[in-house]
């Protein structure tokens, strides 16, 4: 599978892959495996839950591990807290101040880790578009669905 864009993905979101791999290949599938295996002991397998359910759980895990292994093989890893850069880039925690003097929190991150309640936004989301490339100060307009937002760049951050 070749990726149309990197997966670009910050230090803490490929752990978490890893994590999430580790989690479902070492500990939930084997013993799905065992339940299965017992559950097929029992004879008929036409009506048998434990073993339907099995079956389907299992093929459920092995597409995870097939998307997750070619995530994180495909990531392009940065370390927020290694960059320096004067603008915003993938990583950065930016600062905004919205038109209404509204303060407003942003870290730039992958698209394996996007949390809206935690203001973690994707680097292809329209706000991380308008925002990439720009440095303290500077004014951008955000072009969304419910019209234009206009907002000033206030500080850069990589936490």
């Amino acid at each position: 599978m070749t990726a149309k864009f990197p997966n670009y993905i910050t230090t803490e979101g490929f752990e978490k892959l890893q994590d999430e791999f580790k989690q479902l290949f070492q500990n939930e599938r084997p013993k799905l495996i065992e339940t299965i295996a017992w559950a097929a002991s029992n004879g008929d397998r036409s009506e048998n839950g434990d073993y339907i359910y099995g079956k389907r759980r299992l093929r459920e895990i092995d597409r995870r591990l097939l998307f997750l292994r070619d995530r994180i093989e495909s990531a392009q890893v940065i370390n927020p807290k290694a960059v320096q850069s004067e603008k915003v880039v993938f990583g950065a925690t930016v600062v905004l101040v919205s038109e209404n003097d509204q303060e407003k929190v942003y870290q730039i991150v992958g698209e394996d880790e996007i949390e809206p309640g935690k203001n973690k936004i994707s680097w292809k989301a329209p706000l991380a578009k308008a925002i990439l490339g720009k440095k303290e100060g500077d004014e951008v307009v955000v072009r969304l669905p419910s019209g234009k937002s206009y907002f000033e760049i206030k500080r850069i951050e990589f936490k």
